[in-house]
């Protein structure tokens, strides 16, 4: 609201401005609480209030940065059991993130529902953009996935380890341990994502600070090939330009895998997980289609579709072989808030000339 206007209507208006004014702010708070209200409803009649009021609404509008080849086979499940449609908008979690905190910022209210890594997800949900939600399939979800604030859930997690050409490198010659790639023998060989700070941070405090920056820097030392995009340094594994790829997602992998590529993917101590989860908006237009598409991403059936896709799940109901290795998760709030500190370090280690 302009301000000489507002003045100019309290002067000449007076009380009766002013209740305008906090009736106004009554409903906007009303209307702002109506989401979260429903969001945390556990009646016995939830699930159906939710599906009818559902397919009322019509339609969800869904952020994603998961892949085309993920996301839309998701969304269709979605679409074909309910028969609600689903508005996609897929694109780099950076992007997406720049998008939904400069619509809300500016008060446009469109996105229902996001589903990104947790990191971005913790951005967002410091410009105040979530509301806590409820579901009856959160009890089912990796405890040490969830954020203590609970504004967003896990729904997958994504594993950094080794990926491997099976032309040029055996299974049985990798080590067990990443300091094991500091022999020698594997100079010329090694390559790393640019921007993988997260990896750095993670193996720094599952070793402690001695162990884990010697380790850093001797791997330094090496000069290992850096690239920059997860998905281009597995292609260059894929295609054997780079024959072990360090830090490599293993859902990356399994598509290259399954199409026949010579590539393989191996835990190597330590494994480091980070959550990827979903969100839902505070002040989403089709709150029922979110939480009903949020009951359906984390439900068995949800969960057991993105095990099939090769992400793997983050519930504990779903049998899978793509977690069956210790590892330690990152928590996205501290890695936000220490981002500036282990980003020096990977600079200056990696990234300087």
């Amino acid at each position: 609201m302009d301000c000489e206007f507002f003045w100019s209507a309290v002067k000449y208006s007076g009380t009766a401005f002013l209740a305008l004014c906090a009736v106004s702010l009554a409903h906007a708070q009303a209307a702002k609480t109506g989401n979260e209200k429903l969001y945390l409803y556990r009646g016995a009649d939830r699930e159906q209030r939710i599906l009818e009021n559902a397919r009322g609404e019509g339609v969800i509008v869904l952020y994603t940065s998961l892949a085309p080849s993920e996301s839309v086979p998701l969304t269709q499940a979605f679409e074909k059991k309910h028969g609600i449609k689903v508005e996609l908008w897929r694109s780099s979690s950076e992007k997406l993130t720049q998008r939904a905190i400069s619509e809300a910022r500016a008060g446009r209210f469109s996105v229902d529902a996001v589903e990104t890594i947790g990191t971005d997800l913790e951005r967002m949900t410091r410009e105040k953009i979530f509301a806590e939600f409820h579901s009856p399939h959160l009890a089912d979800l990796i405890p040490a996935a969830i954020p203590r604030h609970r504004a967003w859930f896990p729904d997958r997690l994504s594993y950094l380890g080794v990926a491997y050409n099976t032309k040029l490198v055996r299974r049985e010659d990798l080590p067990g341990t990443y300091e094991g790639f500091l022999d020698p023998k594997w100079r010329g060989k090694l390559g790393i994502e640019a921007s993988d700070i997260a990896w750095l941070a993670g193996i720094v405090k599952f070793w402690g600070e001695d162990r884990g920056m010697r380790f850093f820097e001797r791997l330094a030392v090496m000069k290992p090939d850096v690239r920059t995009g997860h998905t281009l340094l597995t292609q260059l594994v894929a295609a054997g330009e780079v024959p072990v790829g360090l830090t490599i997602y293993s859902s990356g992998v399994v598509p290259y895998k399954r199409a026949g590529a010579p590539i393989d993917w191996m835990p190597v101590e330590p494994v480091i997980g980070q959550p990827i989860g979903i969100a839902l908006a505070k002040n989403a237009p089709h709150p029922h289609a979110a939480l009903l598409f949020a009951d359906f991403v984390l439900s068995p059936e949800g969960q057991e579709l993105f095990n099939s896709l090769g992400r793997p799940p983050a519930s504990l109901k779903v049998k899978t072989d793509l977690n069956s290795f210790d590892s330690t998760m990152m928590e996205p709030a501290v890695e936000l808030d220490e981002n500036e500190k282990w980003e020096k370090i990977w600079n200056a280690l990696f990234l300087s000339k």
